[in-house]
């Protein structure tokens, strides 16, 4: 397979930041492009994010002196230099969803980390462990969009990512409903600990937009591929609340799962085990890591399992027939956010999307 040359676009905020440091090194993709807002256009990357570069590591050496070109007024410049692009931008929604047309319509791809098309009905919300099928779906977008090449693709919110690979293997017990209570860290609101003073010593009960997010986003990402549009299921009545807590990155859930059928703790303890569908540069080689000890997963101490992609599980608890809680967790900014774009990048690649 060839080396594909990559754009990301809002390449200066939190996610750009970490599509950077992710894809250094990539055995297939290579970056040649940062883009951002007008205001960083024609700085140096190293000046672009002075003072505001988020990241444990140092920029990576062969990026410090790209110049940044600008994600709106540029694009047609960026479209023809690359391959596809990534789409991390912060922009109001219908600003941001012709943005994304506009690339897509210029024949560049666009893998995107934005809510802005995720319930647009051609627009295929990916984790690729889950429902990799639904890129068919994007060969009905092309032709609505007139393209040969270029097209959308979305991530989902990464709050849901914590447990929605955790219940798929499980569909098959035929769910009836999920219950679940997230406890999301600040790096999710794009935010460090000396940005946040009010989360200090403090729990927020409330983050606006996330309940419905986590509740919907399921639904179609456990759905399927209609003739206009991926089809959400319609089976299962998932109900959350969502907590932002004072942890830095990783996300948490507690989840309760009542089952159409009876259920076998075992049982479902090995299909995690053993439950790790696709194999692609980024995928972890243990998808799901069940803990026996009663006091994990925790976000500090298992957050960057498997580079951040995995996805870590314990507190199995079985009532009645037919019912369990457990709590999950993942790396939010990794798998939630970078990591999950680019191994969803990685799947369409493979099966001849991005070329």
């Amino acid at each position: 397979m060839r080396k594909l040359s990559v754009g990301i676009v809002g390449a200066t905020g939190t996610v750009g930041q970490r599509l950077v440091k992710f894809l250094e090194n990539h055995p297939w993709f290579e970056v040649k492009v940062l883009a951002a807002s007008e205001n960083s256009k024609g700085k140096t990357y190293e000046d672009s994010v002075k003072n505001r570069w988020k990241m444990d590591t140092p920029i990576p050496e062969g990026l410090r002196n790209t110049i940044v070109l600008d994600s709106i007024s540029d694009c047609k410049e960026i479209c023809s230099s690359v391959d596809f692009v990534f789409c991390a931008v912060n922009m109001e929604k219908g600003k941001l969803q012709e943005l994304e047309y506009e690339y897509a319509r210029n024949e560049c791809p666009v893998v995107s980390s934005n809510s802005a098309h995720r319930w647009t009905l051609d627009v295929p919300m990916l984790i690729p462990e889950v429902n990799p099928d639904h890129v068919k779906i994007i060969d009905v977008q092309k032709k609505r969009l007139g393209t040969k090449k270029g097209f959308i693709a979305t991530k989902p919110n990464c709050s849901l990512q914590c447990f929605v690979p955790v219940i798929f293997p499980l569909m098959k017990f035929n769910i009836k409903s999920v219950i679940v209570s997230t406890y999301q860290a600040i790096s999710g609101a794009g935010k460090v600990f000396s940005e946040f003073p009010e989360i200090q010593d403090n729990v927020i009960p409330n983050i606006p937009g996330e309940e419905e997010k986590t509740e919907k986003e399921p639904l179609k990402i456990l759905g399927s591929v209609g003739d206009k549009g991926i089809i959400n299921l319609n089976s299962i009545n998932i109900m959350s609340s969502c907590v932002r807590v004072p942890v830095s990155n990783g996300h948490l859930a507690s989840v309760f799962v009542e089952f159409k059928n009876k259920i076998f703790e075992n049982e479902i303890i090995d299909i995690w085990n053993e439950f790790n569908p696709i194999v692609l540069p980024s995928s972890p080689k243990k998808l799901i890591k069940y803990f026996d000890e009663s006091d994990r997963p925790q976000p500090r101490l298992d957050r960057n399992r498997e580079n951040g992609m995995g996805f870590n599980v314990g507190c199995l608890e079985k009532h009645g027939e037919n019912k369990i809680k457990f709590v999950c967790m993942s790396n939010n900014t990794v798998r939630g956010a970078a990591g999950g774009a680019v191994l969803f990048a990685e799947l369409l690649y493979k099966k001849g999307y991005l070329y």
